[in-house]
């Protein structure tokens, strides 16, 4: 009897041994580039992200794995690249359970005694809290609810909050201040049309939202007492939900926000080494003292020594009904992207973008007219090229297509044969087909334009929309003439 009870005992001591360690939290925006105050950003007002900057880590050079959010998630709640793990691409359709040995972030925790949570932010009406994975998994399993503050007394909690915003639709704004909307800073690559500063300026105004959203969650841990013995991240999936954002592997389409705050971490630092979401999970299990698997590919940022290398990878596939293949390599000063299908156009068909981007109409509009500038003009092309290479020294925003400069020869071929090594060495599975159990790519098409077709419907359409009437709608919903002039 006293030996089972001293086994008892020494169970007990071994499981809290195990759960030693910090409360973690992860506060995950959808679709959000670096838009905030601390990043530089003009014109948008984020106390509560900027206060996390001034008392932790800001990373400059932080950067998701996949400019989509299944596609992303799936990554970074595994550290593991999704072209690996065969989870590339998104919006999986029949998801199905992950293969041996994976394991997602909060079941490691979860089994090493800490009391794991995934919650709507504050303030949201969303009710369910998304996880937007591509392997099938049951939340009742992954996490213990989605309230932190039902732990057992002592137990460490990892808990993640999900901010909706920015994610499209944005709130139409009821007014517009003028002076705003003249100083807002549109990419060159975007045609300055009233319609494009009106829709920047909602998405601003949703960045806000977020904003408020975080600093509902930093008071909440604040008023427990838990915020000072809390490591609290906050990021994005990918970029921000723009026609040459989200979806693409663009500086605009992968760069996200990243500040870190907690025990361990000085006040107002800045960190410029390359970051890639899929570390996020590793660094959780070193924080909580645990051991990092062999399959993980990321490296952890915080305890111990900082990955400091010269590259990292990010990958595009099928994105819903639109079919594509594209790898990138992301150096301290060079964004290399290869087109494994240079024949299909920028403006690939995507039911999801044309049925809720102002810009997809605006811009084949404008091109009709030649109102275009040749930057703008580039992305109207019917076929892409094969590479490109952005300097991102000379041109942070990678704009400029610099592949055909002679100078950048022997650069542009250590890029190439660090893809090459990377998709065989990573066992990238983009070159095959969606697994049996995924509806064929022309069943998935006539689902997702009959998806586009019943949105139009609910919007007054009786039969499918031209460019120009769709145009039009979105120019109402903004509250500008229906007749705008396009040049």
């Amino acid at each position: 009897m006293m030996r089972c009870v001293l086994l008892l005992v020494l169970g007990l001591v071994c499981q809290l041994g195990q759960a030693a360690g910090p409360n973690l939290v992860w506060i995950i925006a959808d679709d959000m580039s670096p838009d905030t105050g601390a990043y530089g950003a003009v014109g948008v007002k984020t106390p509560n992200l900027d206060r996390l900057a001034h008392e932790g880590r800001r990373y400059t050079r932080a950067y998701a794995s996949a400019p989509v959010c299944s596609s992303s998630r799936s990554a970074f709640i595994l550290g593991c690249y999704q072209t690996t793990t065969g989870l590339q691409a998104h919006d999986v359709e029949n998801p199905q359970p992950l293969a041996t040995p994976y394991k997602p972030i909060p079941t490691l925790l979860r089994e090493a005694g800490w009391f794991v949570t995934n919650a709507v932010a504050p303030g949201s009406k969303k009710k369910v809290p998304k996880t937007h994975y591509n392997f099938a998994h049951d939340p009742k399993v992954l996490f213990d609810g989605n309230d932190w503050t039902q732990r057992k007394p002592e137990q460490p909690f990892f808990a993640q909050f999900q901010i909706s915003e920015p994610h499209r639709p944005f709130p139409i704004p009821e007014s517009y201040d003028e002076e705003a909307l003249r100083k807002i800073q549109l990419p060159p690559n975007y045609p300055d049309h009233p319609l494009t500063r009106r829709d920047w300026y909602a998405y601003q105004r949703s960045v806000e939202v977020v904003d408020q959203r975080v600093g509902a969650i930093l008071d909440q841990l604040e008023k427990a007492g838990e915020l000072e013995n809390t490591i609290v991240m906050f990021f994005a999936d990918h970029g921000r939900p723009m026609p040459w954002g989200k979806q693409w592997l663009s500086v605009e389409g992968l760069q996200v926000p990243l500040l870190i705050r907690g025990p361990g971490l000085g006040a107002g630092e800045v960190e410029e080494r390359l970051v890639s979401l899929i570390d996020l999970a590793p660094s959780m299990l070193e924080l909580a003292g645990l051991p990092i698997p062999e399959w993980m590919q990321g490296r952890p940022l915080l305890k111990n020594s900082f990955p400091d290398r010269t590259v990292i990878f990010a990958a595009r596939d099928r994105c819903g009904d639109a079919e594509d293949r594209i790898r990138a390599v992301i150096t301290p000063g060079q964004l290399f992207v290869k087109n494994f299908h240079p024949e299909l156009p920028y403006l690939n068909w995507s039911g999801y973008k044309e049925a809720s981007y102002p810009g997809m109409p605006l811009i084949r509009e404008l091109k009709k007219i030649g109102a275009l500038s040749p930057m703008q003009a580039r992305y109207t092309r019917e076929r892409r090229e094969p590479l490109e290479l952005y300097d991102l020294e000379a041109d942070p925003t990678g704009l400029v297509n610099v592949v055909k400069d002679p100078q950048q020869s022997q650069r542009l071929a250590h890029l190439q044969a660090d893809l090459d090594a990377w998709v065989t060495t990573s066992g990238d599975r983009g070159a095959l087909p969606d697994p049996p159990t995924e509806p064929s790519l022309e069943q998935i098409k006539h689902d997702k334009k009959q998806d586009y077709l019943r949105t139009w419907a609910k919007r007054g359409f009786k039969d499918e929309p031209s460019d120009a009437q769709r145009l039009t709608w979105w120019l109402h919903q903004y509250g500008l003439p229906e007749k705008e002039p396009l040049n």
